[in-house]
């Protein structure tokens, strides 16, 4: 089902398939974006062997992995995709700006895809679906895990924005910040070395910076958002009985910023808080509840009691 793109693209509405040529760029550019974080993990884990992970290296690493992970998990995710709540202005803004310097495309091609994804969720229309091949036995879970995961990004089946996100459209600063994206994905890799040789004045200590607070930070980024598509949706505990595999692992609960919690999500897709039961961490609840006594954004919804227990799983 993979490889009939055309066919799917007739069948599901709002999906359109890119032409020869944009789909070799396309895949051009997922490989350059997926290989050289990867690199640069591999030169970061070399460099640890008799230097170890320094404190300015570890400290923009963790600011600018929660700043953009949260600008995804919050902002795009939470804010603009599933309205769970409003943001002033420049609070939306900054979000927006955050989640783009992710580097997970831009903020309006990323709502219009989360959208189809929950449209057709595990059915044939979702773009990242471990299971809609239907091929049995280990291949088949291996490579509908893989297609999950990374494969669909060099699908040539693109989601149209004007069918899943109108209203970003409609947007004049969100279309101002999503045309911005290929500035902010460069200045996402080069802010944090040029922070470190502002400090430092060392050339040295700014390489080292980009390669754990650009590089690595991107790389662990990527593979955790994509883990969401692919392990949350084959692998964990389903306390809600839904028509989808959607499901909750907290392994990844505190580096995904409880996005992990996915069964959860699906059950209450508008809700800001995904660790929504007893023990569930979900760091970026916390950021939406801060933001809230801060008087930053307003009408932060939440399921009620009833609605919990009448979604339980028997």
């Amino acid at each position: 089902m993979y490889a009939d793109e055309t066919v799917t693209a007739r069948k599901i509405p709002g999906v359109e398939v890119l032409s020869a040529g944009g789909h070799k760029v396309q895949r051009i550019t997922v490989l350059i974006l997926t290989i050289t974080p990867l690199l640069g993990f591999a030169i970061a884990i070399a460099t640890l062997w008799g230097r170890g992970l320094g404190a300015l290296d570890a400290g923009l690493f963790l600011f600018f992995y929660f700043f953009t992970g949260f600008g995804v998990t919050v902002g795009f995710h939470r804010m603009l995709t599933h309205q769970s709540f409003k943001a002033r202005p420049v609070t939306r803004a900054v979000l927006a700006i955050a989640g783009s310097m992710a580097i997970q495309g831009s903020v309006i091609s990323w709502v219009a895809t989360h959208r189809r994804h929950h449209a057709f969720s595990d059915r044939e229309g979702d773009p990242h679906s471990p299971h809609v091949d239907g091929e049995d036995g280990v291949k088949g879970i291996l490579k509908g895990l893989w297609h999950a995961h990374l494969g669909w990004l060099f699908d040539p089946e693109q989601t149209s924005a004007q069918r899943w996100a109108p209203d970003l459209l409609k947007d004049p600063v969100i279309v101002k910040i999503n045309h911005l994206f290929p500035f902010l994905g460069i200045l996402s890799f080069a802010l944090p070395p040029l922070i470190a040789f502002g400090i430092t004045r060392s050339f040295g200590a700014a390489a080292m910076v980009f390669v754990w607070a650009s590089l690595v930070r991107v790389f662990l980024l990527h593979h955790v958002t994509w883990s969401i598509n692919s392990i949350c949706h084959f692998y964990g505990k389903r306390p809600f009985a839904l028509s989808d595999h959607s499901t909750n692992n907290w392994m990844l609960s505190l580096i995904s910023m409880g996005e992990s919690w996915h069964n959860n999500h699906h059950a209450f897709p508008t809700s800001a808080r995904h660790g929504i039961l007893r023990g569930q961490i979900d760091p970026s609840a916390m950021v939406i509840r801060l933001l809230e006594r801060l008087g930053l954004v307003e009408d932060v919804k939440v399921p009620s009691r009833d609605q919990l227990q009448s979604h339980r799983a028997a």
